[in-house]
């Protein structure tokens, strides 16, 4: 595993060469180009906030002012992590004429996907740092952490999404199944609730939820100005580093097999 990790390190300039030419490519034709990296969040936080404030006010947010925000600091990374899993189940698939004709290692695939969707991600971190401000949310110390928290949310979605697109390529009802799976996923993670809204005798399924403790982390660094979940961040750190190693273990048993099934 150690030899593959050099050898996709090697190709580190051929992994941002497709990223910029993914990011190049999702806005080709668009009169505002990479604008749209800023505008689509910014347009998402209007609604959330037309709809949490102006149409529908959840009586259980009280104490989370302003929801539409607190909503925002967890729907962002989500979207890069679901985004990046979706990818990953088309990813070598779309690109099999280059799996099979160039001589660079299919991982450089998923791990483009993952990479070109951390961009957007952070292109739309501007438009919640304004809105922050805006709202006189605290920037404290703690926000050191982010890129850790960043990192460990970068692992856990690199070890998924070769998995992910490994079984892709044989087993194509994935793709399929995915969608579902995340949409769950999505409604058993603390995004658009905090977990201490969950009954107290089911709140302890949320910790064995690796996502959970990201989340959180990113609403309490980002969003309350307070120190992160560090003790279970830490686990789930060493959980995405063992889902980082069978990942990559169960992508490199299967690589063989790519350029026949593609």
């Amino acid at each position: 595993m150690l030899e593959n990790l050099k050898n996709l390190f090697r190709y580190r300039v051929l992994v941002l060469s497709l990223v910029s030419r993914e990011l190049k490519a999702r806005y080709r034709g668009s009169v505002l180009g990479f604008f749209w990296s800023l505008l689509n969040p910014l347009l998402l936080l209007l609604v959330y906030s037309f709809v949490f404030s102006v149409v529908f006010h959840p009586a259980r947010a009280e104490g989370i002012d302003p929801y539409a925000l607190f909503l925002f600091c967890g729907i962002l990374p989500w979207t890069w992590f679901s985004s990046s899993l979706l990818e990953s189940a088309t990813v070598l698939i779309n690109n099999g004429n280059l799996i099979k004709k160039v001589l660079f290692p299919a991982e450089v695939f998923p791990v483009v996907s993952v990479l070109t969707n951390l961009v957007h991600f952070l292109l739309a971190l501007p438009v919640l740092i304004f809105f922050l401000i805006y709202y006189h949310k605290p920037f404290t110390i703690y926000w050191l952490f982010f890129p850790l928290i960043v990192f460990v949310q970068l692992v856990f979605t690199l070890g998924l999404s070769l998995f992910i697109s490994s079984l892709s390529v044989h087993f194509r009802d994935i793709r399929d199944l995915l969608g579902n799976l995340v949409t769950l996923w999505f409604f058993t993670t603390p995004i658009i609730y905090p977990a201490k809204w969950l009954p107290a005798k089911l709140r302890f399924l949320l910790d064995f939820n690796p996502m959970t403790h990201i989340m959180v982390s990113y609403q309490r660094t980002l969003f309350q100005g307070a120190m992160l979940p560090w003790k279970k961040m830490l686990v789930t750190f060493l959980v995405s580093l063992l889902v980082f190693y069978v990942g990559y273990f169960v992508f490199d048993r299967l690589r063989d097999s790519f350029a026949e099934e593609v």
